[in-house]
């Protein structure tokens, strides 16, 4: 879809950044209340396969390291019963989740289980005779044991960034695609936005625009310690199909820094496999060449652990991840400029994708939420441009 923008107003009271994941959610949750007032604006085609949330699948799960993050993760599941009554749809389907714990793992599992105590969240201890009597499909040794969380499943990536566009635009709001933004400065207590040869004028901004974070922030004369990474998903067709659907097949995560995670059957004909954390690429000159040595390593780990899922290569695709230093997200207004919110998902933000949309509508227009998000700040000291990559 490509707006002419010669038939469109040029004057709105907010303007969304980016039309992925978050900003397609941002444009979403603002449309339900203030319709009309919305422009978003996406340098790309929609949908598009060149960034972060285009996919059939994400995992959405409440094991998360921190309180913080669990209590996140509980109003993500709400937010979304709201888009899915809205939309008419089913966005999230609950298969369970696994997180596996090796013995070589760097990761502190007491942060996860305490994290889920603190917050009520039930869960079970797996040994790994026990995970092959719930699920035989997987082959452990008894050095690696699991969590098991019932609310645990995949979120419909892709159908959900398109239900948020779709009901945006009923609302009202102006989606604009095929649209590279040349300069953004502020006016008379607002903000002018250039794209591709117009000039749009907004009271407040929202900034979601993922890889391309930096070059937005640099029209504020703003950077963020931020890594973009290409990485890369593989779809294997299983020898025993039947075995393999959501509702005898859970999602699982491989609990080490750099982890294997995985998921049933859906939208394709195959599971779906990954393992974190490539290398580093520019946004703008990446190319979508796949990583054989990728391949052949998520290949070897079905054969090790799930050999019944080690069927055909369907076909693997590429991706990218934006990592900021700590892992944490950034949602937070820019220092200097209170009307303009940005949001980085640190690689792991699509299962909150309606959640983060909730609460960026909620900043921009009330000026406050209710959702805990102090450790999400700009100036916080996991963001300083010294900081360390935890990878």
């Amino acid at each position: 879809m490509t707006i002419i923008y010669r038939r469109a107003k040029t004057s709105y009271r907010y303007i969304v950044v980016g039309l992925g994941g978050l900003g397609s959610a941002a444009a979403y949750w603002l449309s339900q209340t203030e319709g009309s007032q919305v422009l978003g604006i996406e340098q790309f085609e929609l949908g598009h396969g060149r960034g972060e949330s285009d996919d059939h699948s994400r995992i959405i799960r409440k094991t998360y390291h921190t309180p913080a993050y669990v209590q996140l993760a509980e109003a993500a599941y709400e937010t979304w019963d709201i888009v899915e009554q809205d939309a008419g749809e089913e966005l999230v389907v609950k298969t369970g989740e696994l997180n596996f714990w090796p013995e070589d793992t760097s990761l502190n599992e007491r942060d996860y289980t305490d994290a889920l105590t603190a917050c009520s969240v039930p869960f079970e201890m797996f040994s790994a005779s026990e995970v092959h009597r719930h699920f035989p499909q997987f082959v452990l040794d008894d050095s690696v044991h699991a969590i098991w969380q019932r609310d645990g499943g995949l979120l419909a990536s892709r159908k959900a960034n398109e239900a948020h566009r779709r009901l945006a635009t009923r609302n009202g709001a102006l989606l604009m695609d095929n649209a590279r933004i040349s300069a953004i400065r502020q006016i008379n207590g607002g903000y002018e936005v250039e794209v591709s040869g117009q000039v749009f004028e907004a009271e407040k901004l929202i900034i979601a625009a993922g890889p391309w974070t930096n070059q937005i922030l640099a029209h504020f004369g703003l950077r963020l310690p931020l890594a973009v990474t290409h990485e890369q998903v593989s779809y294997f067709k299983p020898l025993s199909a039947g075995a393999f659907f959501p509702e005898r097949f859970p999602v699982w995560i491989w609990m080490i820094l750099d982890n294997y995670y995985g998921f049933p059957i859906y939208g394709e004909s195959g599971i779906k496999i990954a393992k974190d954390r490539f290398f580093r690429v520019d946004p703008d000159k990446r190319d979508f060449v796949v990583d054989a040595a990728n391949e052949t390593q998520v290949r070897n780990f079905l054969r090790q652990h799930i050999p019944l899922a080690a069927g055909p290569l369907l076909y693997t695709k590429t991706c990218l991840l934006t990592h900021t230093p700590d892992t944490d997200f950034v949602l937070d207004s820019l220092p200097g400029h209170p009307n303009v919110h940005c949001v980085v998902g640190a690689n792991h933000a699509m299962k909150f994708a309606s959640v983060i949309g909730k609460i960026l509508r909620d900043l921009t227009v009330k000026g406050f939420t209710s959702n805990d998000i102090s450790p999400f700040s700009f100036c916080r000291t996991g963001l300083h441009p010294d900081s360390r990559f935890q990878f």
